[in-house]
């Protein structure tokens, strides 16, 4: 079935995209993110403009937990998906018939999360005829930015969340260098744990800042600064520090104050996060820095790295908290510059859970 369509599948894409770019007119993308436990559509005009974006949270779900159980946000994702669609949609007051092309993340993230959207999307692409985008989960983490303002290069991109410590450096849109990655913990797969250690729920990491706000940072903790000229990461011995600082307390009887502790862990990750993004964006000359994933919404981070980009006359773009966890704006964001360069991805497009960020282009 699939050698007998696909060739008239792709002329009607390509009969699509044609008619569309020389119509001149407003360009709809659909976004689909399904990528780790939220699903989520929006639908963005031009690359900038969000006209909606839902989101359809399973944190109540994997709280009892402790973490995001893949089965479980994969059944989630099926259960929600064509409804989060049809919601996101129906906010931005579009039907199928007018969306130009749909955006999917195909990785990184959980395969079986992943296959979810993109076989939404694959459908719907198939039915339509429109263009179909496969976009990588840390691009558009980068893009939210641009629903901001307006991106100037060449730009580095701090990313930070549950599965991602990651230096980028663009040169232009779709380009990506990575400068620095972590070598073990993302920093807020350590926040989840320290939250763990210190008995907070899940997701530990607004925790954790709500709490380090409210003590000092006065338990000494080591800072992870690797070789001399390196931008990794590693956050696995400071979360071990942590948990050593604990038991150490337990086995003489002391007791440490929480919030000092928690204090004491975000500086120790602000820290080591602002001055080598500090560094690489003085080193490439960056015009701008962007904060992007979900640790972007810390509020620590957000007003370290506020300040010392102030302190070097370095532009600084930090999207809103509601475009800083995973959703499906910064997806069609992301698309967007893809449907232009008219890349599209094939009906065998699939997801890719460790898949890596790099330059490419879909045939």
């Amino acid at each position: 079935m699939k050698r007998q369509n696909e060739p008239r599948y792709i002329e009607r894409v390509r009969e699509h995209y044609r008619r569309r770019r020389e119509a001149g007119k407003p360009v709809f993308i659909l976004g689909v993110e399904t990528s780790c436990d939220e699903t989520s559509a929006a639908v963005i005009q031009d690359g900038t403009l969000v006209l909606a974006n839902v989101i359809a949270s399973q944190a109540e779900v994997h709280k009892r937990f402790g973490g995001v159980v893949p089965e479980v946000a994969s059944r989630r994702h099926v259960e929600n998906i064509t409804l989060t669609i049809e919601e996101a949609l129906d906010k931005a007051g579009k039907t199928l018939e007018e969306i130009d092309a749909i955006a999917v993340t195909y990785g990184p993230g959980l395969v079986g999360a992943l296959l979810v959207g993109v076989a939404a999307a694959k459908a719907i692409s198939f039915a339509r005829g429109i263009p179909l985008i496969g976009v990588h989960h840390i691009a558009g983490h980068i893009y939210a930015n641009r629903l901001v303002t307006e991106m100037r290069f060449p730009l580095v991109a701090l990313v930070v969340s549950g599965g991602h410590t990651e230096l980028v450096l663009m040169k232009e849109h779709g380009s990506y260098e990575i400068l620095g990655e972590t070598r073990d913990d993302a920093a807020g797969e350590a926040y989840d744990k320290v939250a763990r250690a210190l008995g907070l729920p899940y997701p530990g990491g607004p925790h954790i800042d709500r709490l380090a706000h409210e003590g000092e940072a006065n338990v000494p903790l080591p800072r992870a600064w690797l070789e001399p000229d390196s931008y990794d990461f590693s956050f696995s011995g400071l979360k071990s520090a942590v948990l050593n600082t604990l038991h150490n307390a337990s086995q003489r009887g002391e007791t440490i104050e929480p919030a000092n502790l928690a204090a004491s862990f975000q500086a120790s990750v602000v820290e080591v996060l602002v001055e080598k993004t500090i560094r690489a964006a003085k080193a490439h000359e960056a015009r701008q820095v962007l904060l992007a994933g979900g640790v972007a919404a810390n509020r620590g981070l957000r007003a370290a790295l506020t300040e010392r980009c102030e302190q070097e006359g370095l532009a600084l773009v930090i999207p809103p908290l509601s475009l800083c966890t995973d959703n499906a704006a910064m997806i069609a964001a992301a698309g967007y510059i893809d449907y232009l360069k008219g890349n599209f991805a094939g009906l065998d497009l699939n997801g890719i859970a460790g898949l890596p960020l790099s330059d490419r282009t879909m045939d």
